[in-house]
C-alpha cells in the first residue's frame, strides 16, 4: 500500500501518495501551478522557478513546488497536515519577479513568431507576469543552432528550460545536445554544431515552452486560430499513435501528437510528424485507363465500366489490400471480390500470419505492458526503424532496470542490449532451453516482421510462441503496416497465401504498393498516389488518403482506433469505401450498404470486437502449427529506409531528404577507415 499523507492547499485538504511532489499534489486539488522547465514525462530539473509555492512554517522564502516531494514537508506543532499555498502574496511577487528575469532578454518577437498564440511564455506572462521591466540594458543575443532540415532554432528566445536536453538524452537516446556556459554566458547547443540523428527528434518542437525551437517545414504559413483541428490516427505505422491534423482550408498543414498513455503517450515520430508534405504531391486526382500502353484520363463512368468488364471476364480474380487501407475498405472489398468468386489477401510481405487465430497475429501484450516488464526479447525486429515510439518505450523500462535481449540483425537501439544472435538457429537454441525461472517474472517477446516473412515463417512464429509459453512471456507481434491487423480480423486472407493472390489474370490492387505485379495480368488500382501501384496499372481509380476520409484502423496490439477527416481528396478522388460501393452497382452485385456508417455497421456484426473502440480484448487462441522445420541464415529488417516505407513518404520532399542525409551519414568512413 502507498504511504499516503495529508496536505493542506489553499485551505484545501487532500489525501496523496508521499512520493508525490508538490506540482503534482497541486493538480489532484486542482489548482494550477505555472511551469516551463517541469514536463510530467522528463527528469526533474528544477531551473525556471515558475512554478514556487510558500510552505506555511518553513524557509521564509518559497520553494521549487516540482522539485519537494509531499513526505519532505513537515507537519504542524500539533501534528496537523503541512500547509501550502499557491497564491499568497509572497508567491505573486516571486512569479512577477521570475517572469521579469525569464523576460530580460527575451527579444518579444511574437508578431514574427511561429509559437505565437500557443506560447507558454505569452500566456503565463499575461496571467502571472507585470507590465513592466526595470532593466534597460541591452538584450543578450546569441546564433543559432543547425539541427537539421526539421527544427529551425531561434535562440536568442530560449529561456533555457532544458526540456529539449532532456528529451533527446532520456527518451530519444542520443547526447547531441547540452547546456554549455554559466550565468548569462550559459546556453543551449549541440557539441560540436552537429545536426541531430533521431526520428524522433520533432518532439522538441512541441516540447519547447517558447518559440526557441519551432518547425522549419511548418514556419511562416500559417497561425494556429486559422486552423481546423482534426483528432486522427497516424497510419505510418503499425503502433496507432493519437495524432491531430491541422488543417488550413483545403491542405494539411501540420501534424501534432495527442496524448494516449496506452500508445504513444505524447510523442510521435518525425515520419509521422513532416509527412504531410506528401499528400499534396504526386496525388492520383482523376481516373485513367491504359491504351495501347499508355494512360488516358477517363470519367468515373468509364472507368468503372472497364474495371466491371475485367473482372466479370476474369477467369482468377484475385484482390490485394495494401499498408495503409482502412478496414472498412478492406472489408468492403473482401465482400465485393469473393462475391465475384475470388479471393482477397492483405500479407503483402509474405508473413506467415494465421487467419483466425488472434492470439498467432496480434499476441497478448499490451504495449503499456512493455513499462512492467522485467525482461523484453526482441526477434526478428528493429523497434527503432519500425516503431520509433516504441523503442522509445523500450528505453524507458531499460533506463528503470528492464533488462532487453535480442535475436536479430546487429544494430543501435539506443540502449544497451544482450545479443544472442542474429538469426534461426539462436531462436532454435533459445527454445531449447530452460524457461521455468523465468515464470515469476514480468517478460514481453516482440516478434518482428522479419522474422515471419521467410518460407519458414509459420515454423519461426511457432518457435518463438512456445518459447513464449515456456517462459510466462506475454507477447507481441510487431506489424510494420497500419492496415495489417484491421484486414486480418475481417478474414482478407487468401487459402494460398500471396503466391495465389499473385497468380490472378485479374488482379485488384487496392493500394499495395510494395510489390511488382505480374507481367500479363491485368491490374486495377485503388490508391492515391502515383506510385509503383499505379506505374502498372490498366484502369487508375483516385482514392482518399489518410487524412481524408474517416476509417477504423487496427493498430499492432489489436486496438480499434478511428482516423477522422481533416481535408478532403483532390480533384474527382473518392472515399475508398465509395468506390467500391459504385463499382459493385456497375458489377450488378450491389453491395448491402449506402453510407460509412452502414458499412462499419455491417463490419462490427461481422467482426463484433471492432466496435470495442480503443478497447484491447485478451487473445486466447492455441499455438498454430509449425508447417514445418525451421530454416537456416539471418533474420532481415523488413524496413531497409524509414523514411520512404509508403507512397505518401515517398511522395514526400522531405522524407527524401532525410533518406538521403541518412544514407550519407552510413557512408561516412571514420578516421581509422
Amino acid at each position: 500500500m502507498t504511504d499516503l499523507k495529508k496536505v493542506i492547499i489553499d485551505g484545501q485538504e487532500i489525501e496523496v501518495p508521499g512520493a508525490m511532489t508538490l506540482i503534482q499534489a497541486c493538480e489532484e486539488a486542482g489548482i494550477e501551478i505555472p511551469r516551463f522547465c517541469y514536463h510530467e514525462r522528463l527528469s526533474i530539473a528544477g531551473n525556471c522557478r515558475m512554478c514556487l509555492v510558500e510552505i506555511v512554517g518553513g524557509p521564509p522564502k518559497p520553494a521549487a513546488s516540482c522539485a519537494m516531494q509531499v513526505k519532505d514537508l513537515r507537519p504542524g506543532k500539533n501534528g496537523e497536515p503541512p500547509v501550502v499555498k499557491t497564491n499568497s502574496p509572497m508567491v505573486k511577487k516571486a512569479r512577477e519577479g521570475v517572469m521579469e528575469f525569464l523576460l530580460i532578454n527575451h527579444p518579444l518577437d511574437c508578431p514574427i513568431c511561429d509559437q505565437g498564440g500557443e506560447c507558454d511564455l505569452q500566456d503565463q506572462a499575461m496571467a502571472y507576469g507585470v507590465d513592466f521591466s526595470r532593466y534597460r540594458e541591452p538584450k543578450r543575443a546569441t546564433e543559432d543552432l543547425d539541427l537539421g532540415p526539421l527544427v529551425e532554432t531561434h535562440m536568442t528566445r530560449c529561456i533555457s528550460c532544458t526540456r529539449c536536453v532532456r528529451f533527446t538524452t532520456e527518451v530519444a537516446g542520443i547526447y547531441t545536445m547540452g547546456q554549455t556556459g554559466r550565468g548569462e554566458d550559459a546556453e543551449i547547443t549541440s557539441y560540436l554544431g552537429e545536426t541531430l540523428h533521431s526520428n524522433m527528434q520533432g518532439n522538441i518542437i512541441d516540447l519547447c515552452p517558447v518559440g526557441a525551437l519551432v518547425s522549419k517545414p511548418y514556419a511562416f504559413t500559417a497561425r494556429p486560430w486559422e486552423l481546423s483541428k482534426t483528432e486522427s490516427i497516424d497510419v505510418m505505422d503499425a503502433l496507432g499513435s493519437s495524432i491531430r491534423v491541422d488543417a488550413k482550408g483545403r491542405e494539411v498543414m501540420r501534424i501534432l501528437p495527442r496524448n494516449h498513455d496506452g500508445v504513444n503517450e505524447e510523442w510521435i515520430s518525425d515520419k509521422t510528424r513532416f509527412v504531410w508534405d506528401g499528400l499534396r504531391r504526386q496525388r492520383l486526382d482523376k481516373p485513367y485507363i491504359r491504351e495501347n500502353g499508355k494512360l488516358r484520363a477517363a470519367s468515373w463512368g468509364e472507368a468503372l465500366q472497364k474495371t466491371a468488364e475485367a473482372v466479370k471476364g476474369a477467369k482468377s480474380l484475385t484482390g490485394l489490400i495494401g499498408d495503409l487501407a482502412p478496414a472498412e475498405a478492406a472489408f468492403a472489398l473482401k465482400t465485393l471480390i469473393e462475391g465475384q468468386g475470388g479471393v482477397v489477401e492483405c500479407r503483402t510481405d509474405g508473413a506467415k500470419l494465421p487467419a483466425g487465430n488472434r492470439l498467432a497475429y496480434v499476441g497478448n501484450a499490451r504495449i503499456e505492458d512493455i513499462d512492467t516488464a522485467d525482461n523484453i526479447i526482441l526477434i526478428g525486429t528493429n523497434p527503432r526503424e519500425e516503431a520509433p515510439v516504441l523503442n522509445s518505450r523500450i528505453r524507458r523500462a531499460w533506463l528503470r532496470g528492464t533488462k532487453v535481449a535480442r535475436i536479430g540483425p546487429d544494430a543501435d537501439l539506443t540502449y544497451d542490449v544482450a545479443h544472442i544472435g542474429t538469426g534461426r538457429d539462436k531462436l532454435a537454441w533459445l527454445a531449447e532451453q530452460d524457461h521455468s525461472d523465468k515464470q515469476d517474472s514480468a517478460g514481453v517477446m516482440i516478434i518482428g516482421q522479419g522474422a515471419l516473412t521467410g518460407d519458414d515463417g509459420a515454423a519461426v512464429l511457432a518457435t518463438a510462441l512456445k518459447t513464449a509459453k515456456a517462459a510466462g512471456s506475454r507477447v507481441m507481434i510487431l506489424h510494420t503496416a497500419a492496415s495489417r491487423v484491421g484486414a486480418l480480423d475481417v478474414g482478407a486472407v487468401a487459402p494460398g497465401g500471396l503466391e495465389q493472390a499473385m497468380g490472378g489474370d485479374v488482379i485488384y490492387n487496392l493500394g499495395a504498393d510494395e510489390l511488382d505485379m505480374p507481367e500479363g495480368a491485368f491490374v486495377i488500382y485503388q490508391g492515391s498516389h502515383g506510385d509503383r501501384g499505379a506505374h502498372r496499372a490498366n484502369v487508375i481509380l483516385p482514392a482518399a488518403c489518410y487524412v481524408e476520409e474517416a476509417g477504423l484502423f487496427v493498430n499492432t496490439e489489436g486496438r480499434p482506433q478511428l482516423t477522422g477527416r481533416a481535408a478532403f481528396p483532390p480533384g474527382e478522388a473518392k472515399e475508398n469505401w465509395a468506390i467500391l460501393r459504385a463499382l459493385s452497382g456497375e458489377l450488378g452485385q450491389v453491395l448491402p450498404f449506402d453510407s460509412l456508417p452502414q458499412l462499419r455497421a455491417k463490419l462490427i456484426e461481422a467482426v463484433p470486437h471492432l466496435g470495442e473502440i480503443d478497447e484491447v480484448m485478451e487473445n486466447d487462441g492455441d499455438i498454430p502449427e509449425a508447417g514445418g522445420e525451421m530454416g537456416q541464415g539471418a533474420f532481415v529488417s523488413p524496413v531497409t529506409d524509414f523514411y520512404l516505407t509508403n507512397p505518401i513518404a515517398r511522395a514526400s520532399a522531405l522524407m527524401a531528404e532525410l533518406s538521403s542525409r541518412a544514407a550519407a551519414r552510413d557512408a561516412e568512413k571514420i578516421a581509422a577507415e
